[in-house]
């Protein structure tokens, strides 16, 4: 059986060696870093009692600057290798379809990317890319990656993880209903009440 109070000292220990050496959790944060641990180390009890499905994928949502990056970057040194995951930013994939154009979707989308280390990955900050065009085209292309990805998930049970500032009316405004449906069917959703405050200011 897995301590968790013993794990929750040791990522805070991860934090201060490879994040900032103040780094600390808020008490607040611990109910949300033991779901995300519980599901990052496959604990199959832990995540019945949370009410988390470990075949789906996770959507964590909150305030900005409240530390959703760093607690994901933290799994990534937990995690089971059936768990294990490829990261990027949502920026970072809109830049590269600037560059590559529809390939960029084709890559996000297909199964097992050869270029991958991982076939699941954590897209991060959702809603800080913007609708790019692409030779005057106009793309919403995190929206086309995120409906790919459901296909995957249904066929293929490869799983999506998205971090986000933006609530779910937000997310159904920027980037359709469909692609919010299909959000809750894929993913756990763990929400960080919009109370909380940025721990940088």
């Amino acid at each position: 059986m897995i301590n968790y109070q013993k794990l929750l000292f040791h990522l805070e220990q991860q934090g201060r060696k490879h994040i900032h050496p103040n780094y600390t959790f808020q008490k607040e944060d611990f109910p949300f870093i033991i779901r995300l641990a519980a599901y990052f180390l496959n604990d199959e009890e832990k995540c019945k009692e949370l009410a988390i499905d470990l075949d789906k994928g996770i959507l964590l949502t909150g305030p900005i600057g409240i530390g959703k990056t760093t607690w994901f970057r933290l799994m990534q040194r937990i995690m089971v290798k059936e768990q294990k995951f490829f990261y990027t930013t949502c920026r970072d994939v809109s830049f590269e379809f600037i560059k590559e154009g529809y390939n960029t979707i084709d890559k996000y989308s297909r199964g097992i990317p050869l270029d991958f280390p991982m076939k699941n990955i954590c897209f991060d900050d959702l809603g800080t890319e913007n609708n790019i065009k692409y030779f005057g085209n106009e793309c919403n292309v995190m929206a086309e990656i995120i409906l790919s990805r459901y296909d995957l998930f249904m066929n293929l049970n490869i799983k999506t993880h998205i971090t986000t500032n933006l609530s779910a009316s937000e997310i159904e405004k920027y980037y359709t209903e469909r692609v919010r449906s299909r959000l809750r069917q894929m993913m756990n959703v763990l929400a960080v009440p919009a109370s909380r405050k940025d721990k940088r200011n």
